[in-house]
């Protein structure tokens, strides 16, 4: 057990006693099984999707602060994890069509980030680094890529940028997931593969200031979700404010290789099912569209087990 991994347990420990509930009643509200949380309670493993913690956290009553910091703690724990999840585990954390598309997702995405198809811009290379030298992520202080974990200046500079092009986030010099999932949609929406690390491309877009994280509020796609799920409305806004907390520009990585993108934060795995790419979950329109074609096949949220699990407790709404 690494020290993030740890503290991860001890927050879900802390979370679960609060409650005053066992591992069982709590593993049927947040769809896992009670033994799958005793694990993580205990620290003999860190979950594969964030969203079965998502989910826990919500029906043992965790605060919009409270989720944001077992978030960081989450993301920290399977950073430092000196083996992968095992297998079982995996099965028991994701749904039936993530697992189907678990080996198909990874490959494909090595593929496409191989063969560079990863929606190039109109000028191919963007500008050339040369022309931002002296500004400070170009300075030494800030190489190698500025990424997950970091506390610096370096951190700030690319949270102001991020803001300057319409990014929602705080400023606090602390690279955490927060930051991370904004990084990952200005590189989506840039035309840049989307790493998740500050590199020399995503400096120099940055500084560029050509793309514009500006985008839908939460009211704009509430009005959209009820306009497109008439047949049920109230049930399709929860599903998405529990997916995504209505943002547009939502992100959420899996350990598997895998990332969930947009409102209803549909996977690479869907993705390639619907003809999509991560840009086009971005676009709320197609998102939204795309989740009801996935709610039609047999009109229900099965493709969203965590959330609909956690809609079902009074306590997690």
């Amino acid at each position: 057990m690494t020290p993030h991994m740890d503290k991860f347990a001890a927050y879900l420990r802390m979370l679960k006693d609060r409650s005053g509930q066992g591992y069982e009643r709590l593993g049927r509200q947040a769809g896992a099984s009670g033994s799958s949380l005793h694990r993580y309670c205990s620290g003999k493993s860190v979950p594969a999707d964030y969203r079965v913690v998502h989910s826990f956290a919500k029906v043992c009553g965790a605060s919009a602060e409270e989720l944001r910091e077992l978030h960081q703690l989450w993301a920290l724990a399977d950073a430092g994890r000196d083996d992968g999840v095992p297998p079982a585990d995996l099965e028991r954390a994701a749904p039936p069509w993530h697992r189907r598309w678990y080996l198909p997702v990874a490959i494909a995405v090595v593929v496409l980030l191989a063969g560079g198809l990863f929606w190039v811009t109109a000028d191919g290379s963007g500008s050339p680094p040369g022309r931002y030298a002296d500004r400070v992520l170009f300075s030494a202080a800030c190489q190698p890529p500025v990424s997950m974990g970091q506390h610096d200046e370096c951190v700030s500079e690319v949270q102001n940028l991020l803001v300057a092009a319409h990014g929602r986030l705080s400023v606090d010099g602390s690279f955490g997931p927060e930051t991370l999932r904004r990084v990952t949609a200005f590189q989506v929406l840039a035309g840049l593969p989307a790493r998740g690390v500050v590199d020399e491309a995503t400096k120099t877009a940055l500084y560029d200031h050509r793309t514009s994280m500006a985008g839908w509020s939460a009211a704009m796609v509430e009005q959209r979700i009820r306009a497109v799920f008439t047949e049920t409305p109230d049930t399709a806004v929860a599903i998405a404010r529990c997916a995504s907390f209505l943002d547009p520009l939502w992100v959420l990585p899996n350990t598997n290789g895998s990332r969930n993108w947009g409102v209803f934060q549909i996977s690479d795995g869907r993705l390639l099912e619907l003809g999509g790419t991560p840009r086009q979950a971005f676009d709320p329109a197609w998102n939204i569209d795309a989740a009801h074609r996935l709610w039609g096949v047999h009109h229900d949220f099965h493709d969203w087990p965590a959330c609909s699990a956690a809609l079902a407790n009074p306590q997690s709404r």
